[in-house]
């Protein structure tokens, strides 16, 4: 048998195909067979129990019977551990999830108190534009603070709109590029993004983990539906930046 996928063969589509996330949580269910998997597992043992007691009835003790009774706990009883290991994990990953998103809010802190210093430096020569001041004045309000992942990805929308709007003000004025402090600051600046974009990766990594652990059945995905817990969205890209990704930056002088 052939491969499934054949990249030699297509079909193909030569206009190619915009893909973004989809910003919805999806919360975690359970059917009928989940359910019915529970009671087998409580009922397997005294099941078994009862056909051997039924087997050995003239044979078998009071003594070996009760043990056999006890015995049929035996099952629901590991499946009771495996649930609360399996809600545990959740914890802990819940926990790593929230890490990774303040690793990314703690970075992006910081490239506000860069905007901010130079956006401060640019407004003494020139007139900025209102969506960066207003980016600057919601830092400093304390308006962009948070390390969740709605939050983190809220300032990543402030960061497009301001530094999209502050860095042309900058490439029409050479003067100010040969600035040393606003020099350093957007060095810096190049620094942190890196920074950010590390820290997004990992949080998109833990995030996926999370999700696909989710809907491991039987047990992860019947505690995640008693829990009510529901898919993460990741780190995603605003249509700023993807539709500013198709542009040419790099023109010909002779054009």
């Amino acid at each position: 048998m052939g491969n499934i996928l054949d990249e030699t063969k297509g079909p193909f589509n030569d206009e190619g195909r915009e893909v973004r996330v989809i910003d919805k949580r999806i919360p975690v269910t359970i059917d009928f067979f989940s359910v019915l998997f529970e009671i087998f597992v409580w009922a397997i043992g005294f099941v078994i129990a009862i056909l051997i007691i039924l087997a050995c009835k003239k044979d078998i003790s009071e003594i070996a019977v009760v043990v056999l009774l006890l015995c049929a706990f035996i099952p629901g009883i590991a499946y009771t551990i495996s649930k609360l290991h399996a809600k545990n994990y959740f914890m802990r990953l819940e926990q790593e999830v929230q890490n990774a998103a303040s690793e990314v809010g703690n970075y992006q802190d910081e490239r506000f108190h860069v905007l901010s210093d130079v956006a401060d430096l640019v407004k003494k020569s020139i007139e900025l534009d209102t969506k960066v001041m207003l980016a600057v004045a919601a830092y400093r309000s304390g308006a962009t603070r948070g390390t969740t992942g709605e939050q983190i990805n809220a300032n990543q929308e402030l960061f497009n709109h301001a530094y999209m709007s502050l860095m042309p003000r900058i490439e029409a004025y050479p003067e100010l590029k040969s600035h040393a402090l606003i020099a350093e600051a957007m060095r810096q600046d190049r620094s942190l993004y890196e920074d950010v974009r590390s820290a997004r990766t990992l949080y998109n990594e833990t995030v996926l983990t999370w999700n696909r652990e989710l809907f491991v059945w039987p047990v992860q995905q019947i505690v995640a539906a008693r829990s009510g817990f529901t898919t993460r969205i990741p780190f995603t890209a605003s249509i700023e930046v993807i539709e500013g990704s198709k542009k040419r930056f790099f023109e010909s002088e002779k054009e």
